[in-house]
């Protein structure tokens, strides 16, 4: 039987695709993080739980091990293609031992709550890693940046104000959940602001655009 690795998308249950519901009600053996495995308690009541820890080696092989036997899901934050498991996968199945179904991302749906394209973004994380997301803005005038506690959005805000650059920073916390929050603002103001935003994405958006 192939593995299903399938997308919850931004986090609030709606925004979970049907097939993606269906997909997990009809699994033995669901696999993932422990935040994402909790946000669903009604589509994994009574099945087998494996959590996505350190030890992904003896994970990948246990799967292996009962896929013949059990219908396995992978389930996944966002979309199964947007900096997620999937590569690792990808590394230790064959392509046709798999069936991803992808789901929508926080950084598509940020796009979207703020009425903006993202074919023609530049879109990266810079949570853990380093992105000179400066010459993306002056070469695309669109960024989308998935954030950490270093790469805070007023530390992005301050970089682009210090850069010249004239450009709008979106913030936004919390995607789809009721506590969702959106702040926008001129970078020189961003950068000002004094309060630890929560779980969030930026946007960023040269004046001529």
């Amino acid at each position: 039987m192939k593995i299903n690795v399938l997308g919850l998308g931004p986090g609030n249950r709606d925004y979970i695709l049907p097939e993606v519901e269906k997909r997990i009600k009809s699994s033995d053996l669901i696999v993932g993080g422990k935040r994402n495995i909790e946000s669903i308690p009604d589509l994994t009541s009574g099945k087998e739980i494996a959590y996505i820890d350190r030890h992904l080696k003896e994970l990948v092989q246990s799967m292996k091990d009962n896929m013949s036997e059990k219908k396995i899901a992978v389930v996944l934050s966002g979309d199964t293609g947007f900096y997620s498991m999937l590569g690792y996968l990808r590394k230790n199945f064959e392509l046709s031992q798999l069936d991803v179904v992808p789901g929508i991302s926080s950084m598509q749906y940020f796009f979207a709550k703020i009425g903006e394209q993202w074919h023609d973004a530049v879109i990266k994380s810079v949570h853990g890693r380093e992105f000179d997301y400066i010459e993306a803005l002056k070469s695309a005038g669109k960024v989308g940046l998935l954030t950490d506690n270093i790469n805070t959005p007023q530390e992005i805000a301050k970089k682009i104000w210090e850069s010249g650059i004239e450009a709008t920073v979106y913030v936004g916390e919390n995607l789809s959940y009721p506590d969702e929050c959106i702040t926008s603002g001129k970078a020189s103001e961003i950068k000002s602001i004094q309060k630890k935003f929560d779980l969030n994405v930026v946007i960023i958006k040269g004046e001529e655009l």
